[in-house]
């Protein structure tokens, strides 16, 4: 019989994290406009957004990112592809 007592800390697949991501992203920005393409700043996004996100993703997702990735006015795909390859998760 096998033990699996420590599989209920398993890391999420990196489509979990990046629909989780846009998740709090649409949440945050509080739009229905759902296009990928449309930037941060497009988005009407601002200080307290971007901190918003941030923190959001750092309590949800155990992931710290710096905010001024947010500042470089990113689209959801690019947020999230920063996200995912340059942030590891925190334990």
């Amino acid at each position: 019989m096998e033990d699996n007592t420590h599989m209920d800390h398993a890391e999420p697949s990196p489509t979990t994290l990046a629909h989780h991501i846009a998740t709090i992203w649409w949440d945050v920005l509080g739009t229905t406009d759902t296009d990928p393409n449309a930037t941060f700043f497009q988005l009407q996004g601002q200080s307290i957004s971007a901190v918003r996100i941030a923190a959001r993703i750092e309590d949800e997702l155990g992931i710290t990112i710096d905010v001024a990735t947010l500042f470089e006015d990113p689209d959801l795909t690019t947020f999230t592809h920063t996200i995912l390859t340059t942030t590891p998760p925190t334990t």
